[in-house]
């Protein structure tokens, strides 16, 4: 499956993709508000890549986002086994941070996951000091829901997490983006 955008395209990793996977995720500041440690290993890379086989099933799938044929970061879909809500995250490799593409994947991945598949709600979780990626979520429609206190244990330290959701009938279809 191969979702575009203007910039980006949206699709499965491919097993050639593990060298730029485990390459942005091995940045201390790119792991530092994800569930994983510095460095990603180059075999974890790989295992992750072999191990995503449908998009629509239940669990985890993690999409690249490829900017002209370069690998610059992953946008991932939890559904739910209900497959009727989901959870979505993102990652950027730091050297295309801040130029909207996070807003514009997810985005992207959003009109997916309500037009196409059907979905009722997404959801977000991040850590309450990665500014830009809530400000990511405001600036799509998600609504903040909720603020666990010292809810996660992730490099050596207790932190908090924001908790968001966007229901379908929120969700500002393409050309509306802010």
């Amino acid at each position: 499956m191969l979702l575009t955008s203007a910039r980006l395209a949206l699709r499965p990793f491919r097993p050639e993709d593990a060298p730029a996977l485990a390459a942005y995720r091995s940045d201390p500041d790119v792991a530092r508000y994800q569930g994983w440690d510095a460095p990603f290993p180059l075999d974890a890379a790989t295992r992750m890549i072999a191990e995503m086989t449908d998009p629509a099933a239940p669990g985890w799938f993690q999409y690249a986002l490829d900017r002209d044929g370069t690998v610059i970061g992953d946008v991932g879909v939890n559904t739910h086994d209900n497959l009727m809500q989901a959870e979505i995250g993102y990652t950027l490799a730091p050297a295309h941070q801040g130029r909207g593409y996070a807003t514009e994947a997810v985005h992207r991945m959003l009109e997916h996951l309500f037009t196409d598949r059907g979905l009722h709600r997404v959801s977000a979780e991040t850590d309450a000091r990665n500014e830009p990626s809530v400000k990511v979520l405001l600036r799509l429609g998600f609504r903040q829901e909720g603020h666990r206190v010292e809810h996660t244990w992730t490099g050596g330290e207790w932190t908090d997490d924001l908790l968001f959701g966007l229901l379908a009938r929120d969700f500002r279809p393409s050309g509306t983006t802010p």
